[in-house]
């Protein structure tokens, strides 16, 4: 653990200090199963926060931070419902074809749900940003590579 991190309260004490974990600029799109992502997560910490010992200090300014952390989130969240159409949007599930031909599917959900290795992208990726608005059969341009979709759903 960093030294940078703790701090000694009068009388010798030691706890952690942790600064909060930042907060996107962006509004909080959330979908449906990001929210209950989100509210399984609460869930968790306030569990954990109840089995906490008051003398432990260091989790407790962890399990504090983060609580303060989701509970921001989750008022924040604004739940996007996917609307129909076969337009790339926030929800989409879209599969790209790159230019060597590897294909690749992905979901665009929000920022807290995103996981590129388990097949999610944040809106806000460059990649969703791009593929936004566009259609199966589109070809776009992003970081000097070029995709085209293959399908949305």
């Amino acid at each position: 653990m960093s030294i940078a991190f703790v701090r000694e309260k009068e009388g010798g004490e030691a706890f952690e200090d942790l600064p909060d974990r930042p907060v996107s600029p962006h509004p909080n799109f959330v979908t449906p199963e990001g929210l209950a992502l989100i509210d399984a997560e609460l869930d968790r910490l306030h569990i954990e926060h109840a089995g906490l010992s008051p003398d432990d200090k260091a989790n407790m300014a962890r399990v504090n931070r983060d609580l303060r952390y989701w509970t921001a989130r989750r008022n924040s969240a604004q739940v996007v419902e996917q609307p129909p159409g076969d337009t790339v949007h926030f929800g989409s599930t879209i599969t790209i074809a790159r230019e060597d031909g590897t294909k690749q599917t992905f979901r665009i959900v929000g920022e807290d749900e995103s996981d590129p290795a388990k097949g999610t992208l944040a809106y806000v990726a460059p990649l969703a940003r791009a593929l936004t608005g566009k259609q199966a059969g589109d070809t776009v341009t992003v970081a000097g590579h070029e995709v085209e979709i293959v399908s949305v759903r």
